[in-house]
């Protein structure tokens, strides 16, 4: 049994510090439970559904997590973070030797066919892509996602233009092949997250004139596949997820506030009518990981098919033949081992 105590808001001193290494200590042990890392906010969901908090304390939490963060008593990396604020061009200096380093290049030629990507696609009848809202889904997804070859990204809100060029752009090569294309989409489940599910081919339809620098144009999305798999209510539901008593927007607005200016319009009027003034934001199905990766797995076979993993096998097992044949035609592997003895 997990026990958990925060640190109090208004702590000071030699007090405070130790209740966030307390803290700290007890979050690093549930990590090794969860197994996968965690946005601070998902570290809530995770917490409620181990018993530990309630949905009051969430932004103490989330305070708390950011101070020990700072403060060296969690590692800076314990979160899992959005990837847009990472740095570039950053170097690292080589660990081995000039010869140790050739060497290792020498031996990839030997094993490269594991490096080589298959054109997975061929011969499909659907090219799959998948949005989702949360970082926290993101993690949870992205293993089910490589298996399939189905490119995942974090949409935050309604997107950025480059983000959705770039999705859109490879939307159009999979069409010019004759593939039928699928956006899939996870999300909050609160009026606008509903909402942005429903909008993601408008929002697509506002780049159709875009010009890339390489002289390419935008896309169509008229003949696009827009499922929004999740969340939904009846996943919620049977999942016993948490409901939030609110439906505060980014802005810090309430929808369900007479005085916001969208309150009376239809969309939310009738999310209010069939679910009340409450939301499911996306991170809570971190609670459930197995049945969250599940979900995802089966709104991808409801295109690719349930043979879809042995399909790709078949076109991985080909590769490995195809150089196969190649080191054993030209007596690469032989040559390559002969230089290897002299490599030292």
């Amino acid at each position: 049994m997990y026990t958990l105590k925060l640190p109090q808001r208004g702590s000071r001193g030699a007090r405070r510090e130790e209740e966030l290494k307390r803290f700290a200590r007890s979050l690093e042990e549930l990590s090794w439970r969860v197994g996968f890392k965690l946005s601070s906010r998902g570290w809530c969901y995770q917490l409620e559904g181990f018993n530990l908090i309630d949905k009051s304390q969430f932004d103490l939490v989330e305070e708390v997590i950011n101070e020990c963060r700072k403060k060296g008593y969690l590692p800076v990396d314990f979160t899992a973070e959005e990837e847009a604020r990472s740095f570039s061009c950053v170097e690292y200096p080589a660990s081995e030797s000039p010869a140790e380093y050739m060497k290792g290049y020498l031996e990839a030629a030997l094993t490269c066919e594991n490096w080589y990507t298959p054109d997975w696609w061929e011969g499909e009848e659907y090219y799959l892509q998948m949005v989702v809202e949360k970082i926290d889904l993101k993690t949870l997804f992205e293993p089910v996602c490589r298996l399939y070859h189905v490119p995942i990204a974090t949409s935050k809100g309604w997107s950025s233009i480059l983000q959705r060029a770039e999705y859109a752009r490879r939307f159009k090569e999979a069409e010019r092949r004759g593939l039928k294309c699928v956006l899939l989409y996870c999300g909050d489940f609160d009026p606008d997250g509903l909402r942005i599910s429903e909008f993601l081919r408008k929002n697509l339809e506002e780049l159709r004139s875009i010009r890339w620098s390489d002289g390419e144009g935008g896309y169509d999305p008229s003949s696009l596949i827009v499922d929004r798999f999740g969340l939904n209510y009846d996943f919620i539901v049977a999942n016993n997820l948490t409901w939030i008593d609110n439906l505060v927007t980014g802005s810090g607005r309430d929808l369900a506030d007479p005085s916001h200016p969208n309150h009376r319009l239809p969309y939310v009027q009738e999310y209010i009518k069939r679910y009340g003034a409450r939301k499911v934001e996306a991170n809570a199905i971190v609670v459930v990981p197995d049945r969250a990766r599940e979900l995802c797995r089966r709104a991808i076979e409801r295109y690719l098919g349930g043979d879809a993993l042995e399909r790709f096998e078949r076109k991985r097992e080909a590769v490995r033949e195809a150089f196969r044949k190649v080191r054993e035609a030209t007596g690469l592997e032989e040559a390559v081992r002969r230089v290897l003895e002299l490599v030292r």
